[in-house]
């Protein structure tokens, strides 16, 4: 039975630091690819994936005690980003002021006002409180408040479950 255990941890472990790590990729190249600028809280939502990449190969290469701990952790921290996701997604459908100082992201400063001007013209700025991009109707802050939740429930079903 304690071998079940510690399988199902690391297989949880494996999981999170995948999909993290995947999460993370998929918005990178939002980003650099596509030119979407995130906002405040897009990179505030972006910190428990963040965490959750070396907590999750914690579990997985850890001992149980310390894999349980970490799982713990992980859950905690996607926990907290599915709830920034839920409150970005609401100022963006309105239901709720977002936050005063949201504006676009940051960038490297131009050494003259031509590569300014480029910059402006491919970069896409996003604001707290408009949906850069909606799939199937859901914003991208919608879609961060889903997968927090259902890596942080994969987390802490592992971390809690003997």
């Amino acid at each position: 039975m304690q071998m079940a255990a510690a399988l199902r941890l690391k297989t949880a472990g494996l999981w999170l630091a995948i999909l993290s790590a995947a999460t993370l990729g998929a918005v990178l190249v939002m980003q650099y690819g596509y030119g979407y600028a995130p906002c405040k809280l897009c990179l505030t939502e972006r910190l428990p994936y963040y965490a959750a990449v070396p907590l999750g190969l914690i579990a997985l290469f850890a001992p149980e005690r310390l894999g349980r701990i970490a799982l713990g952790l992980a859950a905690l921290g996607l926990l907290y980003g599915a709830g920034v996701g839920v409150y970005h997604a609401g100022a963006e459908w309105g239901f709720w002021p977002g936050p005063s100082d949201c504006g676009g992201g940051t960038g490297t400063n131009p050494g003259q006002i031509g590569d300014f001007l480029n910059t402006l013209q491919s970069t896409k700025v996003v604001d707290c409180s408009v949906a850069a991009l909606r799939v199937l109707g859901v914003s991208l802050a919608g879609w961060n408040a889903l997968v927090s939740f259902v890596l942080a429930s994969l987390a802490g079903t592992a971390a809690v479950r003997r």
